[in-house]
């Protein structure tokens, strides 16, 4: 066809090799989709009821929680399709649309990490102003900025990306990610430095922010009493595992995907899926048995004749 936003192509090759095993991967996938819906909309909710958990450090991770429902919302209907089709396919338009809104809500992780790095950098280092610097207004545009900035920077990529021509009609990767590059006939050297300046400004940036103000908590925590580094380790902890464990996921991923290895399609397909299994299940649990209020809600909904 001519019109190249509606030609439809393989999107996986490993999904062939599946056969009989179709839905037991299915039934696996989508038991993973539930609980991953259930565990994070669970600590939303108590967030949202709850008075006492009504602070910035609890709203970030509640912003945190739903931008991993969505993240798992975008994948898992599709992936769940093709597990069980002979033939999967997807149209181009949809596959821009896989692209958009996955690395869009991936940049938006590392931006709230960021921001709830920042927050708990005002709350241990500069405790004073905390109330004059994390304000409601405050609070609303680095929620805004965590999902819009990167939402904008990836739609500038998928508006470049739909007028290319299309030469190679079989995608080997899960969802639609970088290797979509593949498939265009040509690639300007613009949109290439555009997406690694947008890699830069998404992950890189945001990083580094993260470690840098952690290394300045442990800095003045040290110089603290003992009570203090127990209260900063408390609620800093549990946002560091998060940011280690989504950016080794992350890197591992693209790694996978970018290189060119001849690994077995049924390895290859349940390598590519750890990131959309463990991650979205990781948050809930870190943030449900970490965070002390976080749990006492959770003892009182699921225990509630135990005493906390």
């Amino acid at each position: 066809m001519d019109n190249n936003l509606n030609i439809t192509y393989i999107t996986i090759d490993a999904y062939v090799e599946l056969d009989k095993y179709r839905f037991v991967y299915f039934v696996i996938m989508f038991t993973a989709y539930i609980l991953i819906i259930c565990s994070n909309s669970t600590i939303v909710c108590l967030i949202v009821i709850h008075k006492n958990l009504h602070e910035p450090m609890y709203i970030f991770i509640a912003a945190l929680l739903m931008n991993s429902v969505l993240y798992s919302t975008a994948a898992y209907p599709k992936i769940l399709t093709d597990v069980l089709s002979e033939k999967p396919i997807i149209s181009y338009p949809v596959c821009l649309f896989q692209y958009q809104t996955g690395y869009s809500l991936a940049a938006s992780e590392f931006y709230l990490l960021a921001a709830m790095s920042y927050d708990r950098y005002v709350s241990i280092c500069k405790p004073l102003q905390y109330p004059t610097i994390m304000t409601k207004t405050n609070i609303c545009i680095l929620l805004v900025v965590a999902w819009i900035l990167p939402a904008g920077q990836v739609a500038v990529v998928i508006g470049n990306y739909a007028n290319f021509k299309l030469c190679n009609f079989i995608f080997k990767g899960l969802t639609c990610d970088t290797t979509i590059s593949r498939l265009h006939c040509d690639i300007s050297q613009g949109i290439t430095i555009y997406v690694l300046v947008s890699f830069v400004n998404l992950v890189i940036l945001p990083v580094l922010f993260v470690l840098f103000t952690y290394i300045r908590i442990f800095i003045i925590t040290y110089q603290s009493g003992r009570e203090v580094r127990r209260k900063a380790a408390q609620t800093c902890l549990p946002h560091l595992i998060v940011l280690i464990n989504f950016s080794c996921l992350g890197s591992f991923d693209v790694l996978l995907v970018q290189m060119e290895t001849d690994f077995p399609k049924i390895v290859s397909l349940v390598m590519s899926l750890q990131t959309f299994l463990y991650h979205p299940l990781f948050n809930p649990i870190i943030y449900g048995l970490k965070m002390k209020e976080i749990y006492k809600h959770l003892r009182k909904l699921f225990c509630p004749g135990k005493t906390v």
